[in-house]
C-alpha cells in the first residue's frame, strides 16, 4: 500500500478512493478553462469523486515555434488563481523553469513536473523545496526503476507530497505504449500512481508540426489501470477536441466523461473487494 499523499483535505493513495486529475491541455481563453472546471467540478461531485484540475498555462515542450502555447505565465496563473477562487476547487499546472517556482506555487495546490524536465535536478529540488505535492510525469525515455532516482532527489529535501505518474513509453518514432506492470512498479516506491490515459495514446510529432493521438483508445487504457491498481487517473478533456489548440487528437470530449467515470469507479470497486 502507498503513502498517502494530502492535497488539504483530499487524500491520494492509501485506502483513499481513486482521483480524477482533469482538464484541458492548455488554457485557450479564460472562459472556456472557467466553463470546463465548472463541468467537471459538477459531475466529479455527482459522483463522488475527488478531483483536482488541470490546465498548462504556458506549453513550453510543443513540437514547433508557431504552435499555440498558452497565455503565458502571469496570465495563465491570474486564470487559474480566479477559477481556483471562484469554484472552489484545486488546480494543477506545469512549470517549466525555476524562475516561476515561486509565483506559482501561491496559486498552484499541486506542481506538475514535465515529462521532458523530470530528470532536471534544480528544477526538481527547487520545486520539492515548496513543500507543495509535486506530480511527477515519467519520461517516456525512462524505466519505471529509474523514477527511483527521482524520488529520491525530492525526498532529500524532505518533501515526501509525491505523486507518480505514468504515461507511456517510446515506442519506435512517433509513438507511445504502455507496460502496465509500471503501475505496481512505481507503487513500490512507497507513493501514489497516477495514469495519464489521454497522453499515453499520444503520437509524439506525429503530425509533423505538431503530435497526433488515438484518443478512443484512453478509455480502454484507462479501465486497465484502474484493474492494475492505479491511485487516480489523468484525462485531458475539450468541449470540441477536433479544435483544440493543443493535443486535440488525444483529448476526451467532455459528454464521454460520465460514462467513463462511473466505468472506473465500478473497476476500483472490483478490484478493491478481491
Amino acid at each position: 500500500m502507498t503513502e498517502s499523499v494530502f492535497v488539504d483535505h483530499i487524500q491520494i493513495g492509501g485506502t483513499a478512493p481513486w482521483i480524477l486529475i482533469s482538464g484541458p491541455c492548455v488554457i485557450e481563453t479564460e472562459q472556456a478553462a472557467f466553463e470546463t472546471a465548472l463541468f467537471l467540478k459538477k459531475i466529479t461531485e455527482q459522483l463522488n469523486i475527488p478531483f483536482i484540475f488541470k490546465a498548462s498555462y504556458d506549453k513550453a515542450n510543443r513540437s514547433s515555434v508557431v504552435s499555440y502555447r498558452g497565455p503565458g505565465f502571469k496570465r495563465g496563473l491570474e486564470i487559474l488563481g480566479k477559477i481556483k477562487k471562484e469554484l472552489n476547487i484545486h488546480i494543477l499546472s506545469d512549470v517549466h523553469s525555476v524562475n516561476e517556482i515561486s509565483a506559482a506555487a501561491e496559486v498552484l495546490d499541486v506542481i506538475q513536473i514535465p515529462a521532458f524536465l523530470c530528470r532536471q535536478t534544480d528544477l526538481v529540488i527547487e520545486i520539492a523545496k515548496t513543500n507543495k505535492a509535486v506530480n511527477i510525469k515519467k519520461g517516456q525515455f525512462l524505466s519505471p526503476w529509474d523514477m527511483n532516482n527521482i524520488v529520491e532527489k525530492i525526498t532529500s529535501v524532505g518533501n515526501r507530497r509525491i505523486l507518480l505518474t505514468e504515461r507511456g513509453s517510446t515506442f519506435g518514432y512517433n509513438n507511445l505504449v504502455v507496460d502496465f506492470r509500471s503501475i505496481p512498479i512505481l507503487q513500490q516506491t512507497g507513493f501514489p500512481v497516477i495514469f495519464d490515459a489521454t497522453h499515453s495514446v499520444q503520437l509524439p510529432g506525429g503530425q509533423g508540426t505538431s503530435s497526433g493521438g488515438q484518443r478512443e483508445f484512453a478509455p480502454l487504457l484507462a479501465k486497465a489501470a484502474m484493474a492494475c491498481g492505479a491511485n487516480g487517473i489523468f484525462l485531458e478533456v475539450h468541449k470540441d477536441p477536433d479544435k483544440a489548440l493543443c493535443d486535440g487528437p488525444n483529448s476526451l470530449y467532455l459528454d464521454q466523461l460520465e460514462t467513463l467515470l462511473k466505468t472506473l469507479t465500478a473497476i476500483r470497486k472490483a478490484v478493491n473487494s478481491e
